[in-house]
């Protein structure tokens, strides 16, 4: 429901903007939207363990991923989905961004009930996807190219339902550097916070159109 609300809010931009450019000189752009699931191959998560500092990676058709802290044991885990760019629904290299929105379903939260707010950062990242190392957790050795946060940060009004995270910034980034694959790493917004851990739905199941995470881009 959440995503058809989304599908539509766009096409409802894309038709006032056509309006308000019927009654000039045309010269008003024509907007597209496409919508994009992510590759369940690709999409992992990986974890560091706070004592030993070794990295457990998982990927390809997981059916969850996770991102956050633990709060019992201390393992940070740090989610990465990949989506293509290119084919049927892809973005032209040549289209100028409009706006992209993230939309990912919470299937679970740590500690629950949350009596707090995980804050939750995304990073825009570039790398061979299909295999996923211990090294792309690091944010020096696998640097954000762009990144924004969750606003508002995830509460426990999320479990269960879906969180649209905007980010624009992101996909004109990717357009930029002419990126194949929209890759983002999905982390704990480390600081003082309190520890909280968030598994992401990826199903490959009957119902992967509608939970599986989804960009959805306006461009022209």
């Amino acid at each position: 429901m959440k995503r058809m609300l989304l599908a539509m809010s766009a096409v409802l931009m894309i038709l006032a903007l056509a309006a308000c450019g019927s009654g000039g000189n045309g010269s008003s752009p024509q907007l597209f939207v496409t919508t994009i699931l992510s590759d369940p191959v690709l999409d992992g998560d990986i974890q560091k363990d706070p004592v030993t500092g070794a990295f457990i990676v998982t990927q390809g058709n997981t059916q969850s991923v996770f991102a956050g802290i633990h709060p019992a044991s201390g393992v940070e885990y740090r989610a990465f989905l990949a989506f293509p760019l290119t084919g049927a629904n892809g973005v032209p290299g040549s289209a100028i961004i409009d706006s992209a929105f993230l939309d990912i379903v919470i299937s679970s939260i740590v500690p629950q009930p949350l009596t707090s707010t995980i804050p939750v950062r995304v990073d825009l990242v570039s790398f061979p996807p299909a295999s996923l190392l211990g090294s792309d957790f690091d944010r020096t050795l696998q640097p954000a190219l762009a990144t924004t946060t969750v606003v508002p940060p995830i509460s426990q009004a999320d479990f269960g339902g879906h969180v649209t995270i905007d980010v624009t910034p992101l996909m004109v980034e990717a357009q930029r550097l002419g990126l194949l694959d929209f890759q983002v790493r999905i982390m704990e917004d480390l600081g003082i916070v309190t520890p909280g851990l968030i598994e992401i739905n990826d199903t490959t199941g009957a119902n992967r159109n509608s939970l599986a995470p989804l960009l959805q881009v306006t461009y022209y």
